[in-house]
């Protein structure tokens, strides 16, 4: 499609966004026209229609996304953009449901929303499924880092689906968060969800706890049991570490989920079922099918979806929100009021490395609402192993800022060169320290210092230290 044919309308109540946009899209040979509410884009489009929709979410009025619902009677064929600052879950899922083509979290990249445009106006005829209103609130489900906005998209464009998923990510990144999030926002969403962790299980209970076992089928089944298959029907089953799954075991899913149909153990009469399999992994699979650790054809029968939830180390913008969010859940918990955070705290937490992921920030939570003694948590609150102010980036940074305190008062008080007054106290204060720790012996003090013994010698006679 010829861009410069192409009629773009923006609805949004910040002027800033929509003198962004209206530039962009002008520049790459577009016509626009704007809307600071819902209400006169209506009024226009009794008389014409755009070729894309740009909209936000959250103005004045009506909101975007009941624009999204009306338009979905009224001009089911134009494709819609929805951009908003509110970039959590439900949204992302709104819009999906509500009609739109695409999904955008603010700050956006202006070339990325100009390219989602033309995608949007190649898309015109496309079929827009509707589907029922989206559940209450996963609240749990938080992130405005880019990595975690392509999650809640996956989900949204898997709204109204039963499709099998794979998760894949490292361990305690939310993996059954998601699954719950695809349940809940799918057909299925009203019958079960059931979640097995395969790794915590032992292989031979396993089979047993899967597809269940008839009474007298092995030493202690007394009765008959309903595994977890029969008790996911018509609902979802998800499976977590099933990269930990035997042989044995890979062979009897990969016929559950290409026959729908299954044995109990010591079973003579095959039993059918409507199960969607949602199965989760930290592990490399490709890999482990390379290596002959697990099945090709399961493996492929698993990966029809791929969501890959990021590692809290590649979404740190997103730990204060967690952090607030987890530490109002812990107040709630213990029945206390919920702390703040001081700022140097926050930027501990955000430099640590979090090898736990959120796992180990909720858990984080609610230790420091237990062990910080006030309402606010500060620096020397957060013990070691969570990045605490022992650590020596924050000792670092501790004397760093002592000596930008004390060169704004050599500023004020002297016109000298401040390196000539700074130089001599750093190396007569570093000589000072090392020769202490040495008991005195300059060889070993001008190793730690990465100096000579001549030139130690030689900085000491200089600073009278001899």
């Amino acid at each position: 499609m010829d861009s410069s044919a192409l009629k773009v309308w923006v609805v949004d109540d910040d002027q800033s966004v929509r003198w962004v946009l209206e530039k962009a899209l002008k520049q790459a040979g577009m016509k626009t026209q704007c809307f600071d509410r819902t209400e006169p884009l209506l009024a226009a489009l009794k008389d014409e229609a755009p070729d894309v929709l740009i909209t936000d979410v959250r103005m004045p009025g009506m909101s975007g996304l009941s624009l999204l619902e009306r338009l979905r009677t009224t001009n089911p064929e134009l494709p819609i953009i929805v951009i908003t600052a509110y970039s959590d879950l439900e949204n992302a899922v709104a819009a999906y449901k509500g009609g739109a083509f695409e999904y955008l979290p603010k700050p956006f990249d202006i070339d990325e929303a100009v390219e989602l445009v033309y995608k949007a106006a190649r898309s015109v005829g496309a079929d827009i499924d509707g589907t029922k209103e989206a559940p209450a609130s996963m609240a749990s489900m938080i992130g405005q880092a880019p990595a975690m906005q392509e999650v809640f998209r996956s989900i949204g464009r898997l709204a109204g689906s039963s499709m099998t998923v794979l998760i894949t990510g490292e361990s305690g990144t939310g993996k059954e968060l998601v699954a719950r999030a695809l349940h809940d926002h799918s057909p299925r969403a009203e019958k079960t969800f059931v979640a097995l962790n395969t790794s915590a299980i032992a292989s031979e209970l396993l089979e047993s706890e899967l597809f269940g076992h008839e009474k007298g089928s092995f030493t202690g089944a007394d009765s008959r049991r309903i595994g977890r298959f029969e008790q996911a029907d018509r609902g979802t089953l998800f499976l977590d570490e099933i990269g930990d799954m035997s042989p044995a075991l890979q062979t009897r899913l990969l016929r559950v989920l290409a026959e729908s149909e299954f044995y109990r153990v010591g079973g003579q009469t095959p039993i059918k079922v409507d199960v969607r399999v949602i199965a989760a992994t930290n592990q490399d699979l490709a890999r482990a099918v390379k290596e002959s650790r697990f099945r090709e054809d399961l493996f492929h029968r698993l990966n029809v979806i791929r969501i890959n939830t990021p590692p809290l180390r590649q979404r740190r913008e997103d730990i204060p929100l967690l952090l607030n969010h987890y530490l109002v859940e812990a107040a709630e918990e213990f029945g206390t009021p919920p702390k703040a955070i001081d700022a140097e705290a926050l930027e501990a937490l955000q430099d640590f490395g979090w090898p736990g992921n959120v796992r180990q920030l909720v858990n984080a939570a609610r230790r420091l609402t237990v062990t910080a003694p006030g309402n606010v948590i500060y620096a020397q609150d957060i013990p070691d192993d969570l990045g605490g102010s022992e650590t020596p980036r924050r000792a670092v940074k501790e004397w760093t800022r002592m000596l930008a305190s004390w060169a704004e008062r050599q500023i004020s008080s002297s016109d000298g060169p401040l390196l000539d007054k700074a130089i001599p106290e750093f190396e007569k204060t570093l000589i000072e320290t090392v020769m202490a720790r040495t008991n005195g012996h300059r060889q070993e003090a001008a190793k730690l210092l990465g100096w000579g013994r001549n030139t130690l010698a030689r900085k000491m006679k200089s600073l009278h230290l001899d």
